[in-house]
């Protein structure tokens, strides 16, 4: 490809030509277009060059004078606003030059955490556009990425508080890995697996991080000659492993996150269709939709379901192809779920079905675009025989278009709805938009459901630009257009608000997409148009008429809107929020309309407007406003012809009615003057160019005016000069018409209806930009010296005391200096001055940039904004010193001081919501297929002129100078002055200003805390609370209180601290009191870890060099000498020596703050949390503040206790001595070889970590000659690379120390705690309650125990051993809380102990856990759970045999009572699931120890055994490639159970739960006994559905067809636990994912049920069927036989003698039939009008007497089961009406008369028909004949009906 190509990323060349590389040296990567289309675009080179040349030069000096901040910094965000403004706009060298430097930075590992987020943007912008680098350009490592990842996001300090990280930085971390992700070498794959598989222990949450690790990481977009080093090395690994998965553990969605990605990244290179159906049913199973009646929700299936965006990223990318497998599923899925998406259905499901909607056209947009329109670049290509076919387009948009329908009207989603129609338009315009009108046009007519008019219109609103343009697909699209809007006219309705904002909304849509230009007369003229074309010539006569219509409408709007005004005696300046909306609704609206509008109907609209303007005179406030925005749209779309009508008009009646001076002087003015002044003020906001013919009479006007007495009328007369002052001097686009150059053409050679839809062309834009020309200039500026002036001398004399006004006077001239500051913002140069120096030294220029946005300025005359700025401090000060009440005056001053320092012309907020809405537009009408910038040309003229005041408005660091820094003091002066409403707005401008200069928080911050300070007697509690806000910032800007610099936080927090003994604070004032509690909280939220190490390594040095050498563009700047180098390198020791100056500085400041005298609680505390915030993990902590903590632990008040003990657990971490490790082979110690493939679970080389009672360390020569493996997944599933053990003891620190061999710091510890009282007063804290009921097992408790254990050893047990055994027999809560978590911090602490030491505490322990466990209660059994889990995990298990041996003792001696039993089951199983696989001869003994046990009576012991089963069995995974498990396997232990419940099997009658809870004395017989038994397993099934991974289904078939004898039918609470359990438990099987291997198996069991005696078992296996079926759908569909067979079971059990079991056949049946697993074929409606035609025998008559009559004769059965067969077909499509339907009504309709229960399910299916059928009654009808109709109505109104 020549370079030349791709330059402009698939641009059409620019106006002109393509320069190549000409002059400028370089081909830009991908600049921003729009610049191009700038009025002075020709300048923008030659500035970014300039930029960019500086910015490579001075980023580069930075990074080699080791110069991070304020440097490095200061030029990397001068490069994110290089791209902002320009785009990539430098060359490719460059491009990899400063990823390279950037990638080199942020991985630099002590570097401060907010510099590396700083970093990482900056980094993923530049690697944002991928197809801009490939491959061969750049290749990244993905360690130092993943050494990141793992110091942040798995933090081994962050819990203890010895990190503190934003919480930004998880997402910023993940989107940097995926964009550096596709430049990851070809090994990389390998090497990651090799680095995380041996993670992959499925019991472990190190399988979860594994996943994690893959998903980020794991490359997909390598070529296809590499793929053999991409994904072939893990695929079938994984996808193994996710279709073996049964229960959905949480890393399962992340596996399908990765599959989606893999998919998309290589469409045609890997086949999926084996996996389909899989994929398809695991997808509908995670949108978790309810399946009949009584449905059991599995918690994890709703927490841990797929994310819908990954599937559906996945199922696009499968779709097309040769096999059209995707596209078949798709179409069921969707058959499958249609009916959730009626609009009477909700749930909480109903988000995840609309995102699935609204997600899944636009993702196949987005394919199709890739494949078709998208320029080719390095990324793989789609293979041709893989791309998408229009037939694929064509059943995609069919399968799902049903569902859109219906979705449309639902109570949420009409949104998303209208979002997937607009992207189905663009594909199948034919088959979307016709259903779309066809609902419409109804709901134009209809005027009683207004949702269903809103909920359409937005459709529309979506397929306009689809309809308008009409096209090969859809021709007659555009003829719809007239019709449409006509019939929305009524729609602007004064009187429903949602419907007049939906109908502005789609009349501006479309015209804003038609010029609206009357063509019928091209009829005569031509004879060469077709058919459509002819059409809508003849139409568009129509247009002026609409708007005409149009324009009365808003006429009588507006009327009505004055109607209500009764506003003239309330003072409500404001319109209502509403009011305001419509108020922009209407101006926007009519405005396009007059925009798009041809000359003739323009000017007829005119005359309207203007007849009708003058007309009337309007209040002011509301409907003036209206009528005024309307004239001013007319006036802008042609301002010669309309300011023609409206300046001589409004100017004669001003100047009538202004004529007698008295006028001057009222108080209210006439209404007519009013209603004229805001006329013209508002017309004036056209082209300036054209206002110039009238400037003397609008200076006349002007004259009159501005000193009216009366504030309204001043107020209108300053809006007028405003107006003309920014038309004059702005630059801004004077037309947005969507053709360039207008309509205003002859037809003969212009026809406008090709114009129809069609998108702006970027490079012929034909922008017409108003820029000031030098009469405008000096009109202005003439302006300015007239009325500007006069009052600034005003001013300046009231300043000085020499001229009295009056507070209206100064309000007035405020008013008059405020608008002619934002109306000539931008011809005014910024304030000029001295910078601020000294505030940082720095080795490196920090100079501003300046931008030129089309003004010179005019240096030669005086700058008004410094002659204001002069003026207004002077009279500030006045007012503040002799009447600081003048509250509105003060208001506008703070306006004007900010409009001072920021304004250029245009103001951030409105910027911001205009981008905003701009976006909105956008993506309302964008074209996502035939790809970007298709917009119309309004909003790419909107576009480029967003990228102008973009310009306008970048000001970022600014350079800080003199006059700000006073202009900022009087802000503050304002912020702490007495009335809070100006403090407020004070303060808001306060904090914008101290964004915007560079380093200005530093040279205030004292000037603010000057009010904090304890010894100053004159600070008013206002001025306080002034302070406190300024420090504490507003939500986005900066908060003072908390800069990430050591320099400012060292004042901050000791003066927060200290605030507490001014005499100003007051603790009774709540306001105070909140604002203390919110600096406090804010502080903590946002501190993140500040660097104390800023050290540059040399490889970032070497590419710093290179890109300062880097030429074209470059500026002549000599390269660093070596002194230089050196004198940097110093700087920035002393900065790190500053840095740790400043951290103990502070430290010690803040313990002098909290230990002053009489210093309140309150600040004690805040002191306090902000000192537990400084502990850090590379510094330990000074000694003074390691004692006061220690000291702290025991304080009178918990709140330090709680933070001192975190405080006390971080610092023992700090302490912690570092252990050796070791490499060890694992081959050599099993003396096996290594396995050839993978072979996860147990195998001979990982057999020697297995608990092994023989040969369990019980000598100190055993003990120390086994190697301990801590970790529990290490060797499940292979061997790291480099396995690393802890060295032998004697390698270790050394143990048993004596106070000499300590540091100070451990001394400080050391002392406290081996002093007995202080120990006692600990103890007796911890076990005190907290919160009563609530308080649970404390880690942070636990970790101080562990990190007091592990640093001292036993040093401390002999003082603490009294008080464990007076906890242990304590049955309190709170104390046996406190021993075990001081037990399980003994046991972890121990780690590194000698053997000695071990068994001594062993010995202590022993006694205690059993005291403890016999002492056990209701609220302490968890703590001990949680207790031994804690102390097991991550242990080696044959480091703790004496706790094993202990627990497994005796579990159920029953000698305590049930109760305690069970507790210590639930002991038992915490220690041994955190042991996991390594256990087997422990879950073996236990096993064995349970099975005679488990027909205990005790429900709550039972509950546990089924829980501890759960855990025991666990191990026994079928995963691929894992070997067969040495734990207890399931089907052994079935095949005995099964055994025992063979008593059961065998009987037919029901089994009655007659067993009473009190344990009979003697043998009770066999089936009591498997009662019993059978009750537990049902609590280990039922446990086990949600924990396992794989679910044994083999074995628990055998046990269905009991459950479905026991289970009972009717839903009813007060069943016994027997019959509750089994119809849970049939629930959760049901649910349970099944494998195609055991369909069959299912089905088998199913069929023997449905032929069992019990009529309860028969009934029970329709509803299993049901959810099984719909669970598991597409496994079902994939198989044949299996949909054979289940059609025969319902439809057989159609006929069963049981009426409950015929009725839930038909229930089922029509289910089936509605999710269309089943079809309505002709075999099954001819089987069931057979049935139906089943003669019944004559009535005999019979003894009354007689009891026969009971039982249904066979005839009735079968006529019965015909009858609800064929209206399980009538309920099967409740929405709508197929063909066969109204034959079958028919039918049933017959039927009507036969003898119950026939008569009954007639009636029922008739009124559920009618019920489901009402809503679209109308549209249902047409299915009918008339004849049909008539016995429907009569069947469905008859009395019989009623019956």
């Amino acid at each position: 490809m020549e370079p030349a190509e791709l330059a402009g990323g698939g641009d059409p060349p620019e106006p002109g030509g393509r320069p190549g590389l000409g002059l400028r040296g370089f081909v830009p990567q991908k600049e921003i277009v729009y610049n191009k289309l700038l009025p002075y675009a020709e300048r923008l080179d030659a500035e970014s060059d300039l930029q960019l040349a500086q910015i490579k030069s001075n980023l580069g000096r930075a990074v080699q004078l080791q110069e991070l901040w304020p440097g490095g910094l200061f030029w990397t965000r001068k490069l994110s606003t290089y791209i902002r403004l320009y785009g990539r706009k430098f060359s490719k060298e460059d491009h990899v030059l400063f990823i390279k430097l950037l990638y080199e930075l942020v991985s630099i590992p002590k570097l401060e955490i907010s510099m590396m987020q700083g970093f990482a943007r900056l980094l993923i912008n530049l690697l944002k556009k991928k197809e801009l680098l490939s491959r061969d350009d750049l290749e990244l490592p993905w360690r130092p990425l993943y050494d990141m990842v793992e110091r942040i996001l798995y933090s081994k300090t962050e819990h203890l508080g010895l990190n503190w990280f934003p919480n930004s930085v998880e997402n910023v971390l993940k989107t940097l890995v995926k964009s550096c992700r596709p430049y990851f070498p070809a090994d990389a794959t390998a090497e990651m697996l090799e680095e995380w598989r041996p993670l992959m222990c499925p019991f472990d949450v190190t399988m979860q991080k594994a996943i994690t690790y893959f998903e980020i990481f794991l490359p997909t977009s390598l070529p296809p000659e590499l793929h053999h080093k991409g994904f072939k090395l893990w695929f079938d690994e994984l996808i193994g492993l996710w279709v073996s998965v049964q229960n959905l553990p949480q890393w399962e969605g992340q596996l399908v996150n990765l599959f989606a990605r893999l998919a998309t990244d290589n469409i045609g290179y890997i086949d999926w269709d084996p996996y389909v159906p899989k994929i398809f049913t695991r997808i509908l199973r995670s949108l978790n939709l309810p399946v009949g009646s009584s449905q059991v929700l599995v918690p994890r299936f709703l927490t841990n379901a797929y994310d819908i965006g990954h599937a559906v990223i996945w199922i696009t990318a499968m779709m097309g192809g040769p096999s059209k497998l995707v596209q078949k599923h798709l179409a069921g899925l969707f058959n499958s779920i249609t009916s959730f998406y009626h609009p009477s259905n909700n749930g909480r499901w109903l988000n995840k079905l609309m995102k699935l909607l609204q997600r899944l056209p636009n993702s196949v947009v987005r394919r199709l675009h890739r494949e078709r329109y998208k320029k080719p670049s390095w990324l793989t290509p789609v293979p041709d025989s893989h791309k998408l076919t229009d037939q694929d387009v064509t059943d995609f948009v069919q399968c799902i278009i049903q569902p859109v329908l219906l979705a449309m009207f639902s109570k949420t989603g009409s949104l998303e709805a209208a979002q997937a129609l607009q992207n189905l338009a663009l594909m199948r315009p034919e088959l979307v938009i016709p259903p779309v009108l066809e609902r419409t046009y109804p709901a134009l007519e209809t005027l009683t459901e207004p949702h269903q008019l809103t909920a359409t219109l937005s459709c529309v609103i979506g397929v306009a630009r689809s309809l308008v343009s009409g096209g090969r697909w859809f021709p007659e699209g555009p003829t719809h257009m007239l019709p449409l809007l006509m019939r929305a006219l009524p729609g602007v309705d004064p009187n429903d608000f949602s419907k007049c904002m939906i109908t502005f909304q789609f009349i501006a849509t479309f015209s804003t997409l038609v010029p609206l230009v009357d063509c019928s007369s091209v009829l005569q003229e031509r004879n060469d148009l077709t058919e459509v074309e002819r059409e809508l010539c003849s139409a568009t006569a129509e247009f002026e008429d609409f708007v005409l219509q149009f324009m009365d409408r808003c006429f009588g709007l507006i009327e009505s809107s004055t109607l209500e005004q009764t506003r003239e005696e309330t003072e409500t300046e404001k319109m209502t929020h509403l009011e305001s909306l419509v108020e922009l609704g209407l101006s926007s609206t009519f405005s396009t309309i007059l925009t798009q509008c041809s000359k003739d109907i323009f000017m007829v609209a005119l005359q309207k407007v203007f007849n009708f303007s003058i007309s009337h005179i309007f209040e002011t406030r509301v409907a003036g406003r209206m009528v005024a925005d309307m004239c001013r749209a007319a006036v802008k779309c042609c301002p010669e012809e309309s300011l023609k009508l409206f300046v001589p008009h409004c100017c004669s009646v001003i100047t009538q009615l202004t004529m007698n001076d008295d006028v001057l002087n009222e108080e209210e003015l006439d209404k007519e003057l009013l209603w004229n002044l805001q006329l013209l003020s508002e017309i004036t906001r056209v082209d300036g160019k054209k206002l110039l013919l009238y400037k003397e009479q609008l200076v006349k006007i002007l004259q009159r005016t501005l000193h009216l007495t009366c504030k309204q009328g001043y107020t209108l007369s300053c809006n007028l000069l405003h107006h003309l002052l920014r038309s004059t001097t702005l630059i801004y686009p004077t037309e947005y018409c969507s053709v360039p150059g207008g309509f205003d053409k002859p037809l003969s050679e212009y026809f406008p209806i090709k114009d129809w839809g069609k998108p702006g062309d970027l490079w012929n834009l034909g922008i017409q930009w108003h820029v000031p020309s030098s009469e405008e200039v000096s009109f202005a500026f003439y302006l300015l010296d007239s009325f500007l002036q006069p009052e600034l001398i005003k001013l300046q004399r009231c300043g000085d005391g020499e001229l009295e006004m009056s507070r209206d006077d100064i309000l007035q001239s405020l008013t008059i200096v405020h608008n002619c500051l934002i109306g000539s913002g931008n011809l005014l140069p910024p304030l000029k001055g001295e910078p601020v120096t000294n505030l940082v030294p720095s080795m490196v220029s920090l100079e501003e940039t300046k931008l030129y946005t089309g003004l010179e300025y005019d240096l030669s005359r005086e700058n008004h904004r410094e002659a204001i700025a002069r003026v207004i401090r002077k009279l500030l000060n006045h007012i503040l010193d002799n009447s600081d009440d003048d509250t509105k005056s003060l208001f506008l001053i703070i306006k004007i001081i900010g409009d001072l320092l920021q304004f250029q012309g245009s103001h951030k907020h409105e910027f911001d919501s205009r981008w905003k809405s701009f976006n909105l537009v956008k993506k309302s009408m964008e074209n996502r297929l035939h790809g970007k910038k298709q917009h119309i040309r309004a909003l790419l003229i909107d576009r480029v002129m967003l990228q102008h005041e973009l310009r306008t408005l970048t000001v970022e660091g600014c350079e800080y100078k003199k006059i700000h820094q006073d202009m900022i003091r009087d802000l503050l002066r304002l912020s702490t002055s007495s009335y809070s409403q100006v403090r407020n707005k004070a303060q808001q401008t306060f904090f914008a200003a101290l964004g915007a200069y560079n380093f200005c928080c530093r040279d205030i911050i004292p000037l603010v805390l000057e009010f904090l300070r304890p010894d100053r007697q004159d600070v008013t509690q206002q001025q306080f609370k002034g302070a406190l806000y300024c420090l504490l910032g507003n939500h986005s800007g900066v908060c003072l209180a908390n800069l990430h610099d050591w320099d400012c936080i060292v004042q901050t927090w000791p003066a927060i601290v200290s605030s507490g003994l001014s005499q100003a604070m007051s603790l009774e004032k709540p306001s105070i009191v909140r604002l203390f509690d919110d600096l406090a909280e804010k502080i903590h939220r946002q501190y993140e870890t500040i660097g104390l190490d800023f050290t540059i390594p040399k490889s970032c040095i070497t590419i710093a060099e290179l890109l300062q050498q880097s030429k074209t563009p470059s500026i002549n700047q000599i390269l660093l000498s070596p002194e230089k180098i050196k004198e940097g390198l110093k700087r920035q020791q002393e900065k790190n020596a500053d840095a740790l100056r400043n951290y103990e500085n502070l430290v010690n400041t803040l313990l002098d703050g909290v230990e002053q005298r009489n210093l309140p609680w309150k600040f004690e505390h805040i002191g306090i949390g902000l000192l537990s915030l400084l502990l850090r993990d590379d510094r330990v902590l000074p000694l003074r503040a390691i004692r006061f903590f220690v000291e702290n632990l025991n304080h009178d008040a918990i709140v330090v206790r709680k933070m001192a003990i975190s405080a006390v657990a971080g610092i023992l971490k700090q302490l912690k001595r570092a252990h050796k490790k070791l490499t060890i082979n694992p081959y050599e110690i099993s003396g096996h070889p290594k396995p050839i493939q993978i072979l996860a679970g147990d195998r001979p080389d990982n057999h020697w970590l297995h608990y092994d009672s023989k040969s369990i360390p019980r000598t100190k020569k055993e003990w120390e000659s086994c190697c301990f493996v801590e970790k529990t997944h290490w060797g499940y599933y292979t061997w790291p690379k480099n396995m690393v053990v802890y060295a032998g003891v004697e390698e270790q620190p050394k143990l048993g120390r004596s106070r000499e061999d300590m540091t100070e710091a451990e001394q400080i510890i050391f002392d406290h705690f081996s002093d007995p009282k202080f120990v006692e007063q600990l103890i007796t804290f911890l076990s005190l309650e907290d919160r009563k009921g609530k308080d649970k097992f404390n880690p942070r408790r636990f970790c101080l125990f562990k990190g007091i254990f592990r640093n001292f050893d036993d040093a401390f047990l002999p003082v603490l051993k009294p008080h464990l055994e007076r906890l242990v027999a304590d049955s309190h809560e709170s104390t046996q809380r406190c021993v075990a978590e001081i037990i399980a911090g003994l046991i972890r602490g121990s780690k590194h102990w000698t053997f000695e030491k071990v068994e001594k505490l062993w010995e202590l322990l022993c006694p205690l856990l059993r005291t403890a466990l016999s002492n056990i209660t209701v609220e302490t059994y968890n703590d001990w759970g949680t207790c031994i889990a804690t102390s097991c995990e991550s242990r080696d298990p044959r480091k703790l045999h004496w706790l094993f041996e202990l627990l497994l003792e005796s579990p159920l001696s029953g000698e305590g009572g049930s109760f305690v039993d069970a507790c210590r089951l639930y002991v038992l199983q915490g220690g041994l699931a955190q042991q996991e696989w390594r256990v087997p001869e422990l879950l073996h003994r236990l096993l064995k120890y349970l099975e005679p046990k488990l027909t205990q009576v005790y429900k709550n012991v039972r509950e546990r055994i089924g829980s501890v089963l759960t855990y025991i069995f666990m191990i026994d995974v079928s995963l691929p490639n894992t070997a067969p498990t040495t734990s207890p396997c399931v089907p052994e232990f079935t095949a005995r159970i099964l055994e025992k419940l063979k008593p059961l099997m065998d009987v037919d009658e029901e089994i009655q739960n007659h067993v009473m809870e009190e344990n009979g004395i003697g043998e009770e017989d066999e089936r009591t006994q498997g009662i019993k038994l059978l009750k537990t397993i049902l609590k280990w099934l039922m446990a086990s559905a949600g924990r396992s991974f794989s679910t044994a289904v083999t074995e628990q078939l055998q046990l269905l067809p009991l459950f479905f004898k026991i289970a009972p039918v009717e839903n009813d609470n007060s069943y016994d636990e027997l019959k509750r359990d089994a119809k849970l438990c049939l629930s959760l099987m049901s649910q349970g994912l099944l494998y195609p291997h055991q369909v069959p198996l299912v089905l088998q069991v199913l069929k023997q049920t449905a032929r069992s005696s019990s009529w309860h078992a028969r009934y029970t296996v329709l509803t299993y069927l049901q959810t099984m079926v719909f669970y598991n759908l597409f496994i079902f569909l994939n198989n044949e036989d299996a949909v054979k067979d289940i059609r025969w079971l319902v439809i057989s059990l159609l006929e069963d003698e049981q009426l409950e079991v015929r009725e839930m056949a038909a229930t089922t049946l029509s289910g089936l039939l509605q999710c269309n697993f089943l079809t309505m074929d002709s075999p099954m409606q001819i089987h069931f009008e057979q049935l139906c035609k089943t003669k019944l025998p004559k009535k005999r008559k019979r003894d009354p007497g007689s009891v026969g009559d009971t039982i249904p004769s066979a005839e009735l059965v079968k006529r019965h089961a015909g009858v609800l067969g064929l209206g399980a077909c009538v309920l099967s499509s409740p929405y709508d009406v197929p063909t066969w339907m109204p034959q079958l009504l028919m039918n049933l309709s017959a039927h009507l008369n036969d003898p119950q229960p026939i008569e009954m399910t007639v009636k029922k299916t008739l009124s559920n028909f009618r019920r489901t059928h009402h809503d679209n009654w109308q549209e249902h009808k047409q299915q009918f004949t008339d004849d049909q109709l008539l016995v429907l109505t009569d069947l469905l109104v008859s009395p019989c009906y009623y019956a």
